[in-house]
């Protein structure tokens, strides 16, 4: 039997783990829905030593990749993952990034730098790193922001990002069992702004899309203005051709309705 330990069993790793498990796998996780404490070296080093495959989901967190600081030396397996972010290309000015683009932030300070430091020491380890850009899905749409009243329409002429469906990390991380280690782009085929999803959203649920608003208008956390500063398209030739995946909602269009679809709702 296969033995997968998950590090991070959250929003995307635990659509994986029961994929592994319907397929007859055993899979043991740390995080709130897991069943091991990352804090309990015994027992995390017990998984570790019974498993054959390892995924980390865990990103940097004040400078450290947590993971790798306190398990790192026990992580020689038949195949290790670890999900990255498509962030540690930087701003492109809107044009198509791939995985032989430089990565930038490395050796220094900050959020972004400790990204790109994690992700080359997994590469370094070995692992298959699935550099991610934005999340969607169930939950976790713009449909949840619409209906909260938080979604905004920045104006931002130019300005597009890349986007993917949970469901399909889950099938480029499977795809990347029998893969070769290096980097790999899980993005969907249509990067777009911000605006033109919430205005999909909207449109969708049959409601007044919000008003455009300037980034200064918006009132924005440092954090959000920070997103907002970078602009890059992620292609994903190298997972089509190495993984063999394709994206199964190949844009946020075809994402968005089949999330309203999966609801059993029709707009209202």
């Amino acid at each position: 039997m296969r033995q997968m330990v998950i590090f991070g069993l959250g929003y995307t790793a635990t659509r994986i783990a029961a994929q592994l498990q319907a397929a007859g796998w055993q899979v043991s996780a740390t995080g709130s829905a897991g069943d091991i404490d990352f804090e309990d070296d015994a027992a995390v080093t017990a998984a570790l030593a019974g498993a054959s495959h390892v995924l980390s989901s865990v990103p940097p967190a004040d400078g450290v990749d947590p993971v790798l600081a306190r398990y790192g030396d026990s992580l020689h397996h038949e195949w290790i993952g670890y999900f990255s972010s498509t962030g540690v290309y930087g701003d492109t000015g809107g044009a198509w990034v791939d995985e032989t683009a430089a990565v930038v932030g490395r050796g220094g300070s900050g959020r972004r730098a400790a990204r790109s430091d994690a992700d080359a020491a997994w590469l370094a380890k070995g692992a298959r790193v699935l550099r991610l850009p934005g999340i969607y899905g169930p939950g976790r749409s713009a449909f949840d922001k619409v209906r909260d009243g938080t979604a905004r329409r920045i104006d931002m002429p130019g300005q597009v990002f890349s986007r993917v469906h949970v469901d399909d990390i889950a099938s480029g991380a499977l795809a990347a069992l029998s893969a070769p280690p290096g980097a790999y782009n899980l993005a969907d085929d249509l990067p777009a702004s911000g605006a033109a999803v919430t205005e999909e959203a909207c449109r969708l649920l049959r409601v007044v899309p919000p008003p455009l608003q300037s980034i200064s208008e918006a009132g924005l956390s440092p954090a959000a203005r920070g997103f907002y500063s970078e602009n890059r398209r992620v292609a994903n030739g190298k997972a089509r051709r190495v993984l063999g995946w394709r994206p199964r909602y190949r844009d946020y269009t075809s994402g968005l309705a089949a999330i309203l679809a999966a609801e059993g709702t029709d707009g209202n």
